[in-house]
């Protein structure tokens, strides 16, 4: 999917004041229940995502879920995920499957749904506090892009508060909005302060804040007053509830909607990549095939994600925050060979476009400090059984190339997530250090032994939480801190270079 089908460029207009909204009935309105997202901040450009609803709320969650059944060929009998695991020790069986709905329940009733509405969105920005507002032109939404749509704003100012308002329309007369803000990055020769939190792993059964609306970290990581944040994929669990295109696309808004996702992302900017869950299932790759999927695809799964995050052309970039930081966001899904091939010269995670670019601009780089953000381990130690990373056995060509790019070059930090537990390891051979930031709840935590502690851990903790990314000057001395927090928002462990 190219940029131009999902992005438009703003075009801009100063307005002179914008209504609240004027609405006929509730019946007319649209609304914006899944929230808005912005990402892919640099110093002068963001991208606003947005979604126009038909209701007010989110269906509510109450036990209206689907259940799925999955042919056992050997005995020509139907049967649920728990007759094949405790069977066939099969978690995901490759086997045919069927969709039994809730009687009488459509998808747009099921639990966390938010039907989408046809209508039109512009989104009106003013450096804050300024009273100047610009606004882009209309971008028509419909069943086709689940009612979602994309804006490239550009022309901004470096280092520069900004706040948007969001409107959306079904006809001449019926409108309503949602107001949010976020920061532009600052110039690569601007020697300024850069606060971010890194976060993975969001599995929608394991919320720890249900009663308020999803997880806890998302207030506690609010509470520090984020830049900006990094969610480095799983950002949802597909596996079990995608088996159709429509039901993958109910998975995205029951998640979108939870209530401390929309408070947070309207004002946090986000760089959301991707991993395995939230683009298709586990461990899945380009030549993925699983009947367990039903009838959805992992190319559905690429375009989805794409669609209901603020996206770039590329799924693999690099942003610049001042003279100091420069972070490198990695693809690790679209560009890789099969876990199962042998390993040697041609079998890759990256591909050779993305490995090319990263080289490339990698050696360009003058940032004090250069930090490569991954979806799955590059370090590690991971567990031995697993196939699917950089720091795992089959895939060490490619991982030793990494890890000898960066050997030697002052400053380079690695951060991942995927792994269920936190740890910061320092490589053996390289000295090169990790940091893994850990699912979003204690719930989801698990994976390792915490008493299984090797020699390059300096930090071992099996917990749910977030990790905070601090770079500033002290003394004009250019200094960063890596700080783990658990769910509750209590500082875990530190690690400070300068």
């Amino acid at each position: 999917m190219k940029r131009r089908k999902f992005i438009a460029n703003s075009s801009m207009g100063i307005i002179a004041a914008i209504p609240a909204f004027d609405h006929l009935s509730v019946l007319d309105l649209p609304f914006f229940t899944s929230g808005i997202k912005i990402g892919e901040i640099t110093p002068s450009s963001a991208v606003v995502w947005a979604r126009l609803t038909r209701d007010a709320i989110r269906v509510a969650d109450k036990g209206k879920k689907p259940d799925f059944l999955y042919f056992d060929e050997t005995k020509n009998e139907w049967h649920d995920i728990a007759y094949f695991k405790s069977t066939y020790k099969q978690d995901r069986p490759d086997r045919k499957v069927q969709i039994k709905m809730p009687p009488g329940i459509t998808v747009e009733q099921l639990d966390g749904a938010v039907p989408g509405k046809k209508g039109s969105i512009s989104i009106h920005y003013s450096i804050k506090n300024s009273g100047k507002w610009l606004k882009t032109s209309w971008m028509a939404v419909d069943q086709d892009t689940d009612y979602t749509c994309q804006f490239l704003i550009e022309g901004l100012k470096p280092f520069t508060e900004y706040e948007i308002r969001v409107i959306g329309k079904t006809n001449d007369k019926a409108s309503n909005r949602v107001e949010g803000s976020f920061c532009t990055a600052a110039e690569k020769n601007d020697a300024i302060p850069v606060n971010f939190m890194v976060t993975t792993c969001h599995e929608y059964n394991d919320q720890d804040a249900s009663n308020e609306g999803g997880f806890k970290i998302m207030k506690e990581m609010e509470k520090l007053k984020p830049q900006f944040l990094v969610h480095t994929g799983d950002v949802l669990y597909h596996d079990h509830n995608a088996k159709n295109l429509e039901l993958a696309r109910w998975n995205w808004q029951r998640m979108s909607s939870l209530p401390c996702y929309v408070q947070f992302y309207k004002n946090v900017p986000c760089y959301f990549m991707k991993d395995d869950h939230d683009t298709w299932m586990n461990d899945c790759h380009p030549a993925s095939t699983n009947q367990f999927m039903g009838d959805f695809t992992y190319q559905q799964g690429v375009e989805l994600f794409r669609q209901q995050v603020p996206s770039s052309n590329k799924p693999y970039r690099s942003f610049r925050w001042g003279k100091d930081l420069e972070i490198w966001l990695f693809d690790v899904r679209e560009f890789r060979k099969p876990n199962e091939m042998p390993d040697g010269p041609d079998k890759t995670i990256w591909g050779k476009e993305q490995l090319e670019w990263f080289k490339k601009t990698y050696a360009a780089s003058d940032a004090s400090f250069r930090i490569l953000i991954s979806p799955t381990p590059i370090i590690g130690p991971d567990r031995p059984q697993k196939k699917d990373n950089h720091s795992n056995k089959n895939f060490s060509f490619e991982g030793d190339l990494i890890r000898n790019l960066i050997e030697g070059k002052k400053n380079t930090f690695v951060i991942c997530g995927d792994r269920h537990w936190q740890y910061v390891s320092k490589h053996a051979k390289t000295g090169t250090y990790e940091f893994a930031c850990g699912p979003a709840s204690n719930e989801h935590a698990g994976g390792w032994k915490k008493d299984e502690i090797y020699p390059e851990h300096e930090y071992l903790n099996i917990v749910g939480g977030f990790l905070r990314v601090q770079s500033q000057r002290i003394n004009d001395k250019p200094t960063i801190v890596f700080s783990h927090y658990g769910v509750d928002g209590n500082m875990l462990f530190e690690k400070k270079f300068s």
